[in-house]
């Protein structure tokens, strides 16, 4: 596969996993967004042998044990404008997972987890 088809499975890939709230720079802006797209989305997340929603969830795990919040927060709103979470599904991953690495570094997901939870409501207010 050429690279400019890597770039356009994992462009779709992108689109995919967070659902427009993740945008990407054209092609060629940014070569750590070009080999991330081409390796990470193109080459692992499009692997049928897990959902993206079970993805998710580790992604998401290794993403608090770092205290990641702003990531965090994205893969939140993703996964609410996925319907791979509910808002009490999105909460509840805080905490089974302030148990695991600990409330210090987990405490600030919460409030990410509400910001990301606020940002959805208010983009599907009219819904």
């Amino acid at each position: 596969m050429s690279d400019s088809e890597r770039y356009e499975r994992g462009a779709k890939a992108v689109q995919d996993v967070y659902a427009g709230v993740v945008e990407l720079s054209p092609p060629g802006t940014s070569d750590f967004m070009d080999l991330m797209v081409k390796g990470v989305f193109s080459d692992v997340w499009t692997r049928d042998v897990l959902p993206i929603r079970d993805r998710r969830l580790l992604v998401m795990g290794v993403i608090a044990a770092l205290g990641e919040t702003s990531v965090w927060q994205v893969q939140i709103r993703a996964a609410l404008e996925n319907g791979e979470l509910t808002k009490e599904q999105a909460r509840e991953c805080v905490i089974q997972l302030a148990q695991y690495a600990g409330y210090p570094r987990i405490g600030g997901m919460m409030g990410a987890t509400e910001a990301a939870i606020a940002e959805y409501e208010a983009a599907h207010a009219d819904d």
